[in-house]
């Protein structure tokens, strides 16, 4: 980007959500407006700062960009090398996922009768401006991927609590669980109040 990050899409964003789940319950309306909050600051790839959008060589990267004072939601960008995937994890939460560059794909798995997981029907690709929800009410227990081997891919994420401090499971492929707390890989946080270097919309 050669023009400042325009942030106020992010405090767009930011200022819906926090109102959507100070005054909605009901898990399935809020991951509908939510995605429809979401969908719609994915659809612009012009606000997310250079800071929070670096991978690593190895790992995929989760860089929270806010994480709400009440831990009602948090919301992390998730930068994906070449071919960098996630384990299968779990997450405990609510979350939304849209796609901001590139595309990922996300695999669900579901537990079976004899409480082996198993892959849950065909992998789901997301491209950018689209979004996908997940929760332990509809499905919880996914890995996803960068879909390109050559290129970087940047997904968003919004999640029921602060997701770096949850305590939650991956499934190795030989089986069982083994807990983890993600934690997050960035040590400070994008500045959305200083309005002074910025082109506010008109």
């Amino acid at each position: 980007m050669s023009q400042a990050p325009r942030l106020y899409r992010l405090r767009h964003f930011l200022a819906g959500l926090s109102a959507l789940v100070g005054r909605e319950t009901d898990e399935a309306r809020l991951l509908e407006r939510g995605a429809e909050l979401l969908g719609e600051l994915v659809r612009h790839d012009d606000w997310l700062p250079e800071a929070f959008a670096q991978p690593h060589p190895q790992y995929y990267q989760q860089y929270l960009l806010y994480a709400d004072a009440q831990s009602r939601f948090s919301v992390v960008s998730f930068v994906w090398g070449p071919g960098q995937a996630t384990p299968v994890h779990d997450h405990r939460v609510w979350g939304l996922i849209g796609m901001l560059r590139g595309a990922e794909l996300a695999q669900n798995f579901s537990s079976e009768d004899d409480g082996v997981l198993r892959e849950s029907g065909p992998a789901l690709r997301l491209e950018p401006g689209q979004v996908e929800a997940v929760s332990p009410r509809i499905g919880d227990i996914h890995r996803v991927s960068n879909a390109f081997a050559d290129r970087t891919s940047i997904s968003i994420h919004v999640y029921g609590a602060n997701i770096g401090a949850v305590s939650r499971a991956v499934y190795p492929p030989e089986g069982g669980s083994k807990p983890f707390i993600s934690g997050y890989s960035n040590s400070t946080l994008p500045n959305l109040w200083d309005l002074s270097k910025e082109s506010l919309p008109a």
